[in-house]
């Protein structure tokens, strides 16, 4: 949800189309930084009337960070922005912060791995009191993206210092892309059971609900409608209808407008397979 006009409005988006979870942003998602939340901003979020409609809110990091960048300004910029915004998270009481891990822009996949791990070290060091948690999410692996693979997190989960801060957010569109099937019911217990082995589900945060423009296999990243792409309704029947996703809160991240119709449609077509 947008916080255009604040970020309680991002409460407000949310309960007017009948939200019981979302995800924003806590600043402008394409700039480094921004100045300070001002304590009315905070209290007019904590206070809002219809916070208490929503079971669960979380954030998003914004899209510039790469904790593994090997250009050292760029480097620095985004270790300042990543510790500002988990700052600006815990003093909107927010459980945890979605992160893409980073790209290795040609540095390798091990090189780029031992530097998210280094990044992730010092962002902490630099915030050591806050409550809010870093969820690594699943990626495409679109270009030198890392995190396609479950096996990239649990290598970074398994090393960093403080591995209690850390949680993942799973990305159907991504993990389809990145070569898993859920394609069917079977397929998507398979997958996982896979990130169980590997991650933990106690490690899952949060699920993004997407469906996949592009095919499997295919390390692109695009977004669909639900039912509109090439995933198909089972694994998201699976998601919704799982007893031990429950409480694991799952948002969308597909096509909308200002009406947020889209939103809408797409909400009613995941409820319709509840016990479907």
């Amino acid at each position: 949800m947008s916080i255009g006009g604040g970020v309680h409005m991002a409460i407000e988006r949310g309960c007017s189309i009948r939200c019981t979870a979302i995800q924003m942003f806590v600043k402008n998602n394409m700039q480094w930084f921004a100045r300070p939340l001002m304590p009315d901003e905070i209290r007019a979020f904590l206070e809002h009337r219809q916070r208490g409609n929503l079971l669960s809110i979380f954030a998003h990091a914004n899209y510039l960070i790469n904790l593994a960048a090997t250009n050292p300004q760029f480097h620095a910029n985004s270790i300042r922005a990543l510790s500002e915004e988990l700052t600006r998270g815990d003093q909107l009481e927010l459980p945890f912060l979605v992160l893409h891990p980073g790209a290795h822009l040609g540095a390798g996949e091990e090189a780029g791995l031992k530097k998210i791990i280094a990044s992730i070290n010092a962002v902490f060091r630099k915030v050591p009191k806050v409550n809010i948690r870093i969820a690594l999410e699943t990626t495409a692996g679109q270009g030198s993206c890392l995190g396609n693979k479950f096996e990239h997190l649990a290598y970074i989960i398994g090393r960093v210092r403080e591995p209690e801060r850390l949680r993942v957010c799973l990305d159907t569109a991504h993990v389809f892309a990145a070569g898993y099937d859920i394609g069917s019911e079977s397929a998507v217990r398979k997958m996982f059971a896979q990130f169980h082995r590997t991650i933990g589900l106690d490690r899952l945060a949060a699920i993004h609900v997407n469906d996949s423009k592009t095919a499997r296999d295919s390390r692109v990243d695009r977004h669909e409608h639900i039912g509109k792409g090439k995933i198909g309704l089972d694994a998201f029947r699976f998601i919704m209808c799982e007893q031990r996703l429950n409480k694991i809160p799952k948002v969308l991240e597909t096509p909308k407008g200002k009406e947020l119709r889209e939103d809408v449609v797409n909400l009613n077509t995941l409820r319709a397979l509840i016990g479907g």
